[in-house]
């Protein structure tokens, strides 16, 4: 039987207090929201931990003869109404552009609860991971011809390399992490595979806590815009140097240090995240917009997750994937 003290529940009321980003300044034109982005954050919540993947499948759930929908369907419901269909799928359309500063805002706000940074300098690394798409590959050849040889293919994703994963057809969740004593997203970008990590990182330097004195990353963050965008908010940036090895510079012991660094905090979390929502094949939705609401969305859920932990004064970051399966 489903208690108040059921754990999706708490979740859901988990993200009435999380902070949000300040409205924009200048009233958007047109007909208002009636109902708040949490709302939408909620049902998120709902429809990635229950594996429902369309506004159609998570209103079916919410009609069952259940306790788990009976109790949910009030929590997503705001000033006595209900959203029709039609304004589930528009909104959620809308929900992730909105995505990283809500992660952002509430990385920021752990970083002040968790402490992580309590015996160790104030670091964060940057990095992307792959997300193959869903269904087929969309092969060279054949995209120049404009032909699409088979239905499952998901046309709006693209293909990358990197040296470790190969060529891959899909995605790139790009992230900042804390490097301390808690694996702890504090920004996230969506983006087709194609994408450049260094043109992306911009948008996560901007959602990382003032407090940043480091930012470690691979290679392709090795430039002179970077650098000169963590000079103007008084960070260092750290990251490898491009030419053969073994490096013999002056700096090379302290860089290696920090990549180890980096490398015992980004890398850990991205198999850690991957395993949790078991994403180590391929996404399960189609298109860029739906793709990025279930990856940034699983992003905010992990968030929220630590901070359930840490309200409930339970290990935090420890048993997720079990946490998360008993709610």
């Amino acid at each position: 039987m489903l208690t108040r003290g059921s754990i999706l529940v708490s979740f859901l009321w988990l993200v009435e207090q999380i902070p949000t980003p300040p409205p924009p300044a200048k009233r958007q034109r047109g007909r208002q929201e009636t109902y708040s982005d949490k709302l939408f954050v909620k049902a998120l919540i709902v429809m990635i931990i229950r594996r429902l993947y369309t506004a159609y499948a998570l209103l079916h759930f919410l009609e069952q003869d259940d306790p788990v929908a009976l109790w949910l369907r009030p929590l997503l419901t705001e000033h006595g109404r209900f959203p029709t269909r039609r304004t589930w799928e528009r909104r959620f359309e809308k929900l992730p552009a909105r995505l990283p500063a809500l992660i952002g805002c509430l990385g920021r706000h752990l970083v002040e609860l968790l402490q992580p940074w309590a015996k160790q300098g104030h670091a964060a690394a940057v990095d992307s991971t792959p997300l193959r798409a869903n269904g087929g590959v969309w092969h060279k050849k054949h995209r120049l011809a404009g032909e699409v040889p088979h239905s499952s293919i998901d046309t709006e994703a693209a293909w990358s390399k990197s040296g470790y994963h190969g060529w891959w057809y899909g995605w790139k969740l790009h992230l900042a992490v804390v490097v301390g004593s808690v694996w702890l997203p504090l920004a996230a970008e969506f983006t087709i595979a194609s994408d450049a990590d260094n043109i992306i990182a911009p948008k996560l330097l901007e959602q990382l806590p003032l407090a940043v004195r480091y930012v470690l990353g691979d290679t392709h963050y090795n430039t002179p815009e970077l650098r000169d965008e963590c000079a103007r908010h008084n960070r260092e940036l750290v990251t490898t140097r491009r030419g053969p090895y073994p490096h013999r510079d002056g700096g090379v012991e302290v860089r290696r240090l920090f990549h180890k660094l980096r490398s015992l905090a980004i890398e850990p979390f991205n198999g850690v995240f991957k395993n949790t929502f078991e994403w180590r094949g391929q996404m399960p939705v189609k298109g860029l917009k739906r793709c990025q609401l279930f990856a940034l969305g699983a992003i905010l859920l992990y968030q929220i997750v630590l901070f359930y932990q840490h309200q409930r004064q339970q290990p935090v970051g420890v048993g997720i994937k079990a946490l998360l399966r008993a709610a």
